[in-house]
């Protein structure tokens, strides 16, 4: 027994040691009193692009340019085509300290990112920096100071009382409209989308001939409304009758009465077949730009594929149909007071044992935010800059202000989308961020998904229904454990090497309570 004690005591010993490598070693980051250029850096900085290579090319360029200022900073580009792929290896790599030092990412990530020690930095101090920070005496580009960004978008990465990331790009959702199809149905498009205003035109248009064609395109096939993303439908719903969502605390608010009710108009829709949903249908806008949509919801961000001149057009030329395209905002319950969501990419750097290694990283996550990469990469897809300085240039002006000249850099549909969200700014909304809000959302688009794959197969969706989908949902995505501990890290979501730890001593204290009851015994008899 004393030979396994001492054996189980080690093997934790060595557990421990293990467990806390690393994480022992980083320490909390000190701004250096100055950047030191006789050593050369390597960074990485992980970016998505969505298979767009004037996005790849302006990654590319923004680098060279900044290694042209720096030039002992190396930077190595990944490139993915998901956040969630990002997302997946910044997690895998916290435990082993092989984090990337940049990172596209959004604020939800970063929450869980922040249950490990150290590892995202807390960028308040370099904000205000006098020789490194926003516009700081010895940054060598013209970066923009902390009051040119964006209050709404650099409020967006503030969480836990500090700022732990930049905005890099912003969007919303729009609502991409076949017009031409909708005044064939005897409509006129109000100033406002209302909800019920879509649901009424997207019935109408399942109205069939003889033949089982559908009247509005003469086709056999026709999804008069279709969302990409199911989690904003939910949450766009939620907001904007402040039926509530989550609080700042991690508490969840989702599974209440407005949420059923929306369901169960959702599942009558489904049902019909006038509504559907981007993972069940497809990408909206091939349908939009075949004829067999009318009202079809996507990212700003995704208005290049939208439209019959649309530059990305991802459909064979012989299925164009030829429409006016109307960009709206999102439907609301409230035209009055119009609610949509803010999003797109954030930056954050990454806390290494370096800490001009750290700098560095800092340095060139600044230089992202120059107007050359902001005018350059909001021009690719329907973004706004964040800054203040970018969006009153002459140089963004004078973009903005040829729209349509032609139907690729000056795509009417691109431009009128960012003006969407130009003109929208004050009315847009993001939602709490803290561990589990990732969850959180992605439960929030599986109601929607289920209620409709359920819908469509012609099952029964009442009240009762609605109820058991809550447990489930709550169930499949842990939402009970988030809200017990109010967004906080749980043991559940502690780090592997820390869960063995735990695990062993706890076993170490039972052998040992073990062998003192049989040691005591033994005395005794």
């Amino acid at each position: 027994m004393k030979r396994f004690l001492s054996l189980a005591l080690l093997c934790v010993l060595a557990l421990s040691l293990a467990s806390c490598h690393g994480a022992r070693e980083k320490k909390s980051f000190e701004i250096p009193e100055a950047f030191d250029t006789s050593r050369n850096y390597e960074i990485s900085f992980w970016a998505k692009n969505d298979t767009n290579m004037t996005q790849v090319g302006i990654y590319k360029d923004a680098i060279a340019e900044f290694e042209s200022l720096y030039p002992n900073i190396k930077v190595n580009l990944k490139l993915y085509t998901d956040y969630g792929k990002i997302y997946n290896d910044v997690i895998t790599n916290i435990s082993t300290d092989t984090t990337p030092n940049v990172c596209i990412t959004y604020p939800d990530h970063i929450a869980t990112y922040l249950t490990g020690e150290d590892t995202v930095l807390p960028l308040d101090e370099l904000f205000s920096h006098k020789k490194y920070g926003l516009g700081g005496s010895e940054v060598r580009f013209d970066s923009p100071s902390f009051d040119e960004l964006i209050p709404k978008f650099i409020g967006e990465c503030e969480f836990n009382g500090s700022y732990y990331a930049v905005p890099f790009m912003r969007s919303t959702e729009a609502c991409y409209v076949n017009r031409t199809f909708v005044e064939k149905l005897g409509y006129t498009l109000p100033e406002t989308l209302t909800w019920d205003f879509i649901w009424e035109v997207s019935e109408k248009a399942m109205e069939m001939d003889a033949d089982g064609n559908f009247l509005v395109n003469g086709q056999k096939t026709m999804i008069p409304f279709i969302y990409k993303s199911t989690d904003n439908m939910m949450i766009h719903a939620m907001y904007q009758q402040n039926a509530g969502y989550s609080t700042t605390h991690g508490e969840i608010e989702l599974f209440n009465d407005e949420a059923k009710k929306f369901l169960l108009e959702i599942s009558k829709h489904s049902g019909t077949k006038a509504f559907n949903t981007f993972k069940r249908a497809g990408y909206p806008a091939n349908f939009l730009n075949a004829g067999q949509c009318i009202f079809a919801i996507d990212s700003t961000a995704g208005a290049t594929w939208m439209g019959s001149d649309a530059p990305l057009v991802d459909i064979a030329e012989e299925k164009l149909v030829r429409f006016e395209t109307e960009v709206m905002t999102v439907p609301q319950f409230d035209p009055s007071n119009p609610k949509m969501i803010s999003q797109g990419p954030s930056m954050c750097v990454f806390n290494k044992e370096d800490e001009q290694e750290v700098l560095a990283s800092w340095l060139f996550c600044q230089f992202m935010l120059t107007n050359e990469v902001q005018i350059a990469y909001s021009q690719t897809e329907g973004y706004a800059p964040v800054t203040s300085k970018a969006q009153s240039s002459a140089e963004y002006l004078d973009y903005l202000s040829r729209v349509g000249e032609d139907n690729e850099f000056y795509y009417d549909v691109k431009l009128r989308a960012v003006k969407l969200l130009l003109d929208n700014t004050d009315n847009t909304f993001v939602t709490p961020v803290f561990n589990g809000s990732a969850s959180l959302r992605n439960a929030a688009g599986e109601l929607i998904e289920d209620v409709n794959k359920t819908a469509r197969r012609g099952d029964v969706i009442d009240s009762e229904y609605i109820d058991s989908l809550y447990g489930e949902v709550i169930s499949l995505y842990r939402l009970d454990q988030i809200s017990a501990s109010k967004g906080k890290l749980t043991l559940g979501e502690l780090p592997v090497g820390s869960k063995i730890l735990l695990f062993g001593l706890a076993a170490v204290w039972l052998s040992m309570g073990i062998y003192v009851v049989i040691y005591t015994r033994k005395r005794k008899n």
